[in-house]
């Protein structure tokens, strides 16, 4: 009664086809053992209560006993040993009771070593082969059966004797390893081989490893001109500090008549006397000996000599030696040292404390490259074209500025796209009143020219002018030099160009093209606020006084602000030089923002022309799209998801246009209602008033990539006044 488990343990099974009993330990029904049956422990079982509760492999993990043991090992047929004492170490590992067992490997042991027991649980020795060792079968100075082996433990680790008195185990006291006897033989014999009198050691191991790497360049000359077709010859020096050593290489130049050989000297170490003279083979020796007892050669006794009587001592060249403007002795040849690089320069300072570096001119002053004489262009291509032409033997395309073009090239809703409204210059009634969108490309310095149709005027509109680069007026067409061409700062309000020998003059710009200006200061002066002010600021006191009059009379209530007209007015009369451009950068910077609030029947108006153009009327695969999304059915999307869509049915509308629609359609938590923008926007089903192309002409004029510009309509001078004349000036104005 009570039971809840009844499964059966399964007790036969096959193994290599043979039935036969696998479950002798296994328990009865429902986990319970047998009657007689033990259970054995799978871990060490510690004292409940002590330490944490965790499981083992959790509380022990990678916490390891380790301790050093040996055993002996018996040699049957072997004349130098009868036994083998081999150490090993024993780990044990708490976190599931393992052992192992390992031989720390010894060179020239001729014995296979490393891991003598991998790591799993070792049975008891019998009688009692069904258990395990755990950590009470370890001490220190006992031994323990591993294997029919017999392993003796001598120490153990700290973190070991410390775990094991925490543990409350009486650890006895270390014991020491009996010597190995033919390791024993095998260190006499090398004893024995090494001789009574210690070598004279030369250790070069330390300079090597400081200095590794380290090299020291000089920069040379040899006057070889005393020989039959010498002439002055450059010479590189590789000192290198590792080994004192010297390479030299000869500076060969093209078209010099000379071989370029690898090198000039060899590396090796430089004698000071060079050349010495020749002596016999052993005369020059790193030691020398004294034969104090027997005959010469076989035979004899001979000890080093500490005095070195007799030998020969050779000088060579040190770091020490080398010094800018010094002279050093190359196997007979004068070679002058001019300079060093910067390395040189500093090891030098760093450990001399030499603070001259000046020096040694041997170069006589290049001559004077005879300017390359370049034909005059030819009319045939481009100027850069021909140029290329005749730089060499195969003419190569001309070069354009690649960086340029891809930091100025169009990147999402940055144009990099200065858009200008020009007029002609003439006399002629129609083509006065013609208007023209003059573009420039900032990534390549092109200049295109469109003209919008304009309703009963007699004129066909279109490109006036292809995408390319336009010349300054008044350069001869056929001449060496190359042509100048119109640049970004050339391009202002107010500015006259000469396209196709028409002049022209550009009497406004697009918001995006003013903004670019206004961030882009530094490179535009026109549209710099501090040039600006600058020249106010240099107006006389005359002057002055006519400018508080008239703001005077254009202000009567005194609230520091007037029309940009007047404004405008006041400083086109006065006789600071300023520009158009200037005077509207002026306004825009202290005008009072009226930002207008955009029309939504104008944009979809204009919407519904470009689809209408386009001929696009998916606007019921459009509706099953939003749909789709819309899990919750509540008829909006966010924005994002909108934007996706549109994109996805490659709906023929501008970015900005396409984003400004979407915002007038959000509501307050930022989700749109696509069925009112796709109603909004259907041409077919709900269609809006026609478009005038005026109106359209304006609207793409205007469009800055987010909202219509705020129009400059009144201007705070009193701020203005402030940063003029200062706080003094517009005190006594008022």
């Amino acid at each position: 009664m009570g039971k809840e488990k009844f499964h059966k343990s399964q007790h036969f099974n096959y193994s290599n086809g043979v039935p036969m009993m696998v479950g002798a330990e296994k328990p009865g029904i429902g986990g319970q053992p047998l009657p007689g049956q033990k259970t054995r422990a799978r871990y060490s079982s510690f004292p409940k209560g002590e330490g944490s509760d965790a499981p083992s492999w959790v509380a022990f993990d990678k916490q390891v006993l380790c301790f050093d043991a040996y055993f002996q090992e018996d040699i049957a047929q072997s004349r130098e040993e009868t036994h083998r004492i081999r150490k090993c170490k024993i780990y044990f590992y708490l976190e599931d009771d393992t052992i192992q067992v390992v031989e720390p490997e010894l060179k020239n042991s001729g014995i296979p070593q490393g891991t003598l027991i991998r790591r799993h649980r070792i049975p008891l020795p019998a009688p009692n082969e069904d258990q395990f060792y755990n950590l009470h079968h370890f001490n220190i100075n006992q031994e323990m059966v591993l294997y029919s082996r017999t392993f003796k433990i001598t120490d153990c680790d700290t973190f070991t004797r410390n775990f094991l008195r925490k543990m409350g185990v009486r650890i006895n006291s270390s014991a020491v390893a009996p010597a190995d006897p033919y390791t024993k033989l095998r260190q006499e014999l090398e004893d024995s081989m090494k001789p009574l009198r210690p070598y004279e050691r030369q250790d070069t191991l330390k300079q090597f490893l400081e200095h590794d790497r380290d090299v020291l360049r000089f920069y040379c000359y040899w006057d070889d001109t005393q020989t039959v077709f010498g002439e002055p010859r450059e010479l590189i020096l590789h000192y290198f500090l590792a080994d004192d050593t010297i390479e030299i290489r000869e500076v060969v130049y093209p078209n010099s008549g000379r071989d370029a050989v690898p090198k000039f000297l060899n590396r090796s170490k430089l004698p000071k006397h060079a050349p010495s003279p020749k002596r016999q083979p052993g005369a020059i020796t790193d030691r020398t000996v004294l034969n104090v007892f027997g005959p010469m050669g076989h035979g004899g006794r001979y000890i080093l000599d500490s005095l070195k009587t007799g030998a020969v001592q050779e000088e060579f060249y040190k770091d020490c030696d080398l010094t800018i403007g010094g002279i050093i002795n190359v196997w007979g040849r004068r070679v002058v040292i001019c300079d060093g690089d910067n390395f040189t320069k500093e090891y030098y300072r760093s450990k001399y404390g030499i603070e001259d570096f000046t020096p040694v001119q041997y170069k006589s002053p290049p001559h004077a490259k005879a300017a390359k004489q370049v034909p005059p262009y030819t009319g045939f291509g481009s100027e850069e074209d021909s140029l290329c032409s005749c730089q060499g033997l195969l003419p190569k395309p001309p070069q354009k500025d690649f960086r340029k073009l891809m930091e100025k090239d169009r990147q999402g809703l940055e144009s990099n796209i200065l858009r200008f409204v020009g007029k002609m210059l003439t006399d002629n009634s129609i083509d006065k009143d013609r208007t023209f969108i003059i573009s420039f490309y900032l990534s390549d310095d092109t200049i295109a020219v469109f003209e919008p149709t304009q309703r009963n005027s007699g004129v066909i509109g279109g490109k006036f002018l292809e995408r390319s680069r336009v010349k300054k007026p008044g350069q001869e067409l056929f001449k060496s030099e190359m042509s100048e061409y119109y640049k970004a700062q050339d391009l202002y309000v107010g500015a006259k160009l000469l396209i196709n020998n028409q002049p022209f003059q550009l009497v406004d710009a697009d918001e995006y093209a003013f903004n670019y200006m206004e961030h882009h200061a530094v490179e535009f002066p026109r549209a710099n606020i501090g040039t600006i002010v600058s020249k106010l600021k240099s107006i006389h006191e005359e002057k002055r006084k006519e400018i508080k009059q008239f703001l005077a009379l254009s202000d009567p209530g005194n609230t520091g602000l007037i029309p940009y007209e007047s404004f405008r007015s006041l400083l086109a009369d006065t006789d600071c030089q300023l520009s158009e451009h200037e005077i509207m950068m002026l306004g825009r910077a202290y005008s009072v923002q009226e930002q207008p609030e955009l029309n939504v029947g104008f944009m979809l108006a204009v919407a519904q022309d470009h689809l209408r153009k386009k001929h696009f009327e998916s606007f019921s695969d459009m509706l099953r799209a939003f749909a789709h999304e819309d899990r919750d059915r509540t008829g909006h999307l966010s924005t994002k998801e909108a934007r996706i869509i549109c994109k996805a049915f490659r709906l023929p509308l501008a970015d900005d246009l396409l984003r400004a629609l979407l915002q007038k359609f959000e509501n307050e938590s930022g989700k749109m209602d696509y069925n009112a923008f796709l109603l909004g926007i259907n041409w077919r089903e709900n269609p809006s008033l026609p478009l005038r192309p005026d109106d359209a002409l304006k609207f793409d004029v205007d469009w800055n990539g987010e909202a219509v510009g705020p129009a400059v309509i009144t201007v705070n001078y009193s701020l203005l006044l402030d940063d003029v004349f200062g706080s003094v000036g517009n005190s006594n104005f008022s």
